[in-house]
């Protein structure tokens, strides 16, 4: 068999691997590919970084585009105010007629300038870009009023606005600085970035009762459940998926359940069972682990429920998730 030096760069998928097949002593040209290999990678990773730029700042701008809807096309004509740092600019704008535009850069600049110190450099530049951008759009672009009835205010102005902040986040930058202030509060405190958020928006709707009205406090709460919830779901995904760890002598069938009658893919850790307690002893077993939609709970439950009456199960809520078999795949006949 004749020798060969070769060098294989496997793309798939957007994942690389990255093979080196180095029979005989031909090391000149091994050398050689090994120099082409790493011009390639570079160009590769390059190719890579220009692709998520564009895709980020893509984003940002639809999320600018949505928010300065959600603002000029729903709340701004009707007064209406939101949580968070936009809620806090609403809320300034309505009582001292400064332009909401320059409000929104004042009131984010320190926001952005402690997401660079606690987050990173390109965190705080995307911001910059974020809230510079809404702020320019919404100054000079133009929204049609779209309706003054006030529960549609309320929820589709919040819907659009959460769209926008969530669009942005996707980006890689915020269009409300209180989360990054939520991050750096818990980072020094007891409290987590919920209560702080939360204890933030509950100062400014009491504000919003005290300097306008209750009414509008209370529409303002409505408006930043509709926001938070739609981010929620950007972040999140809509599709809520769901761990499953199972714990079982039955392993072998239940790892074959799941993988051809779910069509879902699995994880195996080895583990051990027992008590734990002094004369008892501990044995090795495997533990399965798999992730499912909710609306497939019931049916593993089921199944392992057949074939492992006793199976210990617990499921966590998965937040995000990439790669691997997400989607159910098809199975052959």
């Amino acid at each position: 068999m004749k020798s060969v030096n070769q060098l294989q760069w496997l793309i798939f998928k957007g994942k690389t691997s990255f093979i080196m097949l180095d029979i005989g002593n031909n090391s000149g040209k091994s050398e050689h590919l090994s120099s082409n290999f790493m011009v390639d990678r570079k160009s590769f990773e390059k190719s890579i970084k220009r692709k998520k730029t564009f895709t980020d700042f893509f984003l940002i701008f639809c999320g600018v585009f949505s928010a300065g809807f959600g603002l000029k096309g729903f709340l701004l004509p009707s007064n209406f105010i939101d949580g968070g740092s936009m809620g806090l600019s609403l809320l300034v704008n309505e009582v001292t007629n400064i332009n909401l535009s320059l409000l929104i850069v004042i009131i984010n600049a320190p926001f952005i300038l402690l997401g660079n110190k606690i987050i990173g450099k390109d965190f705080a530049l995307k911001t910059t870009f974020a809230i510079g951008a809404l702020a320019i759009w919404v100054a000079f672009f133009p929204y049609p009023h779209i309706t003054n009835d006030k529960l549609l205010i309320a929820v589709f102005g919040g819907f659009f606005l959460g769209t926008g902040v969530g669009l942005a986040m996707r980006g890689g930058a915020v269009l409300d600085g209180t989360e990054v202030l939520a991050i750096s509060i818990s980072k020094n405190s007891s409290m987590s970035i919920g209560d702080v958020i939360m204890f933030i928006n509950i100062l400014i709707f009491s504000l919003a009762a005290w300097l306008i009205s209750i009414e509008t406090a209370l529409y303002a709460m409505l408006t930043y459940l509709a926001a938070s919830k739609t981010v929620d779901f950007l972040i999140e995904g809509i599709e809520e998926y769901t761990s499953v760890t199972i714990i079982s002598i039955n392993e072998e069938k239940i790892r074959d359940m799941i993988v051809h009658k779910l069509g879902r893919g699995i994880t195996v850790y080895k583990g051990e069972r027992g008590f734990g307690k002094t004369g008892e002893k501990l044995y090795d077993l495997k533990i399965i682990n798999t992730i499912i939609t909710r609306l497939e709970i019931s049916k593993i439950k089921h199944e392992i429920e057949l074939i492992d009456p006793e199976a210990f199960v617990f499921m966590t809520s998965v937040k995000d998730m990439k790669g691997g078999m997400i989607k159910k795949r098809r199975l052959k006949d």
